[in-house]
């Protein structure tokens, strides 16, 4: 997942703590998450502005302290925008969409 970011060069080391932020994120019950979309996020959002070079202990703590609802936020909005859905989406596909995720134990 190499782009232009600076902490893309971290991605292989950060990789397990990606995935066992997806593997929480499932647990509770929010099966789309994956960790591509995941970086995306942290990429776009929490690091967006960066002052200084952050160790990769502080990089691990970021991925594991995001919330499910902030990622899934910008899931949501990341679909809307894509450009792919030039079709409207039926009933069906919105309530998917928003709806909330299974009872929880």
């Amino acid at each position: 997942m190499m782009g232009n970011h600076p902490y893309d060069v971290y991605y292989d080391k950060l990789l397990p703590a990606l995935i066992s932020k997806v593997e929480e994120f499932r647990l509770l019950h929010y099966e789309t998450a994956e960790t591509g979309m995941l970086w995306r996020f942290l990429k776009e959002k929490r690091w967006k502005s960066m002052d200084t070079e952050r160790s990769l202990s502080r990089l691990v703590g970021d991925i594991l302290s995001v919330k499910p609802g902030e990622y899934m936020n910008y899931t949501q909005l990341t679909a809307f925008k894509a450009p792919e859905w030039s079709e409207p989406l039926s009933d069906v596909e919105i309530a998917a969409l928003f709806a909330p995720p299974k009872e929880r134990e």
